[in-house]
């Protein structure tokens, strides 16, 4: 459920990801060492870059002393490590902004002493948002021979994918890789002049077979990331859907199609195919080639991220988008408030999700 309010919430154990690339957040990251110590609660950095290499989420977590807060310091990239590791903690997650452009942290980093006290306080709501995992026709490894390219840019790699012990595993419906995708699950090409052909198949039927950069399949979460750059929609995140979106297609069909959370996206590499990388939030996690496959569905789990207030979406949408109005329509001026919601809403709309009345708010 989508908003639940957290009546008594005990924080025992936190676990920090910072971008220690940013004095701002490594100054934040002291005032919440500092909060914790007069709490006298346990607090950890979980250095995802630790000794060079990287490690699985439930190493990390486990090595932070399983946190049942993780609090991210940094941007949204910062926010989407965080919650691979919260996922695997079935921890709380508080996303601290840097106030750059970014959809998923919560609050801004001059509040983050008074946001610890609403958590450690009960003053909350948790917004459940939606993961996506996978199972494939084979484990996924990134050979050794284009491992220096798949390092180019992008910080040391994670480790391959593990086997989800709680699953049956082989024959037809292939391997469950442990993985939680928050943004999406992408195959792209590995050669700049050679296109990945793919089959595609929704809730098992083949839709099309396409020849393109990259195929994607996001959640409404990532709806506003790589498949929204790619053309696709934009989907609230109180959504459940699963939006596939192709990229660049050599093909008259190149629309997003959104499926409902019970219908799985699986992509085959064709025979005539180049190698295509996995990426699952932007991080590269494996390389398959012709005949192999990927099946990308709604994971059981979800992520349970802080809330200390509601979401204004479409508001952040407007102004993180930079959205303009058509010069014709300005003409008229700014458009009036369509509910004022200065009153409680009439019975036939009290059931829906509006802005609270301002006499309303405590």
């Amino acid at each position: 459920m989508n908003g639940s309010r957290e009546a008594e919430m005990t924080v025992k154990r936190v676990g920090m990801v910072v971008h220690g690339g940013h004095p701002e957040a490594v100054a934040a990251a002291g005032t919440v060492r500092e909060w914790s110590a007069e709490h006298g609660i346990a607090c950890k950095d979980i250095d995802v870059w630790a000794d060079g290499g990287r490690h699985s989420a439930r190493q990390e977590v486990a090595a932070a002393g399983d946190p049942d807060l993780v609090v991210t310091l940094g941007g949204d990239g910062t926010f989407l490590r965080g919650a691979r590791l919260a996922a695997a903690a079935d921890a709380l997650v508080l996303g601290v902004d840097l106030g750059r452009v970014g959809f998923l942290t919560e609050v801004p980093m001059t509040e983050v002493r008074s946001a610890l006290d609403a958590v450690h306080e009960g003053r909350l709501d948790v917004e459940e948002r939606m993961l996506l995992t996978m199972r494939a026709s084979r484990r996924l490894e990134v050979p050794a021979d284009i491992e220096a390219l798949m390092r180019y840019g992008r910080g040391p790699l994670l480790p391959p994918t593990s086997v989800r012990p709680d699953c049956e595993t082989g024959g037809e419906w292939g391997v469950p890789l442990d993985v939680a995708a928050l943004n999406d699950v992408v195959l792209e090409k590995l050669a700049r002049d050679r296109q990945i052909s793919v089959g595609v198949y929704i809730s098992g039927r083949l839709l099309a077979s396409y020849s393109a950069d990259a195929l994607l399949v996001a959640t409404p979460t990532g709806s506003t990331a790589y498949s929204f750059a790619a053309g696709g929609a934009v989907v609230s995140p109180r959504a459940e859907v699963l939006v596939f979106t192709p990229v660049a297609p050599h093909m008259t069909f190149n629309r997003s199609v959104v499926a409902a959370p019970d219908e799985p996206v699986g992509m085959r590499i064709l025979e005539r195919s180049g190698r295509a990388a996995v990426s699952i939030d932007g991080q590269v996690r494996g390389v398959i080639g012709p005949g192999d496959w990927v099946g990308v569905y709604a994971s059981p789990r979800k992520l349970r991220a802080v809330r200390l207030g509601p979401m204004d979406f479409y508001g952040r949408l407007r102004e993180r988008l930079n959205l303009t109005d058509a010069p014709a329509a300005v003409a008229d001026g700014t458009p009036a408030p369509l509910w004022p919601v200065s009153s409680p809403p009439p019975g036939d709309l009290a059931h829906l999700a509006m802005p609270r009345s301002p006499v309303a708010r405590p």
